[in-house]
């Protein structure tokens, strides 16, 4: 193996974000007497992705997105909710979202032979802990770092600092991260100086200035930039 760790981001990497997230919106606007739609359902992902977006770029803080996503989304609908027990809802609802993308389990099982894989994720704590006890991903990673329990959120530095200084024998050059977003995941191993591959099944542009050391359409190519 051309690497000892490697880390890898959960959302669209290894389980599948957009259809846990169907399922609990679909369940959440049920419940508020609201007719889903696939307009609706991209206009509420607009609004979340912004907050992220401002998140991890240090603007918000973790509840300040998800405690106020939901009232965003519903001002736009001019309806006025309680955005925090929306949110504590639909993240029991996507708790429950623990789809697999191809064969991602069977991957990590592999990997989890030959090198030391840790989960670098943002988001809430409990929710991906969930998501990934549910999936049965959890036995094969060494350690979970979940933004929440950092204090620090990908793609920046300390969030990287707080997980390199927790990993037994950690050198920068035996450590490769992988995910699907240019912004979070590939930014942040570019700027704390270890290798990336950029998951991008859609054959999405890249972004000026963020340049991933490996670029991949499906998990399975893993195997070649490892062997």
């Amino acid at each position: 193996m051309n690497y000892r760790n490697l880390l890898f981001d959960v959302d669209d990497t290894l389980l599948d974000f957009k259809a846990a997230e169907d399922q609990a919106l679909k369940q959440l606007f049920a419940e508020t007497g609201v007719d889903w739609s696939q307009d609706l359902k991209e206009r509420y992902q607009a609004v979340n992705h912004q907050l992220w977006q401002e998140f991890e770029q240090g603007q918000l803080s973790r509840d300040e997105v998800t405690g106020g996503r939901f009232g965003r989304f519903f001002a736009t609908l001019d309806r006025e909710v309680d955005s925090q027990a929306m949110d504590r809802q639909y993240r029991y609802y996507l708790a429950q979202g623990s789809q697999l993308l191809e064969n991602s389990k069977e991957i990590v099982a592999d990997l989890a032979k030959k090198a030391d894989l840790y989960v670098v994720t943002n988001g809430v704590s409990e929710t991906q802990y969930s998501r990934l006890r549910a999936a049965g991903l959890l036995p094969y990673f060494k350690d979970i770092f979940v933004s929440e329990d950092t204090g620090y959120q990908k793609p920046m530095r300390e969030y990287f600092d707080f997980v390199f200084k927790r990993i037994p024998n950690f050198e920068k050059q035996q450590t490769l991260i992988i995910g699907d977003s240019l912004t979070s995941d590939i930014k942040g191993g570019q700027t704390s100086g270890i290798d990336t591959v950029w998951l991008n099944p859609h054959a999405q542009p890249l972004l000026p200035m963020i340049r991933p050391t490996y670029e991949i359409r499906h998990l399975q190519e893993l195997y070649q930039i490892l062997s």
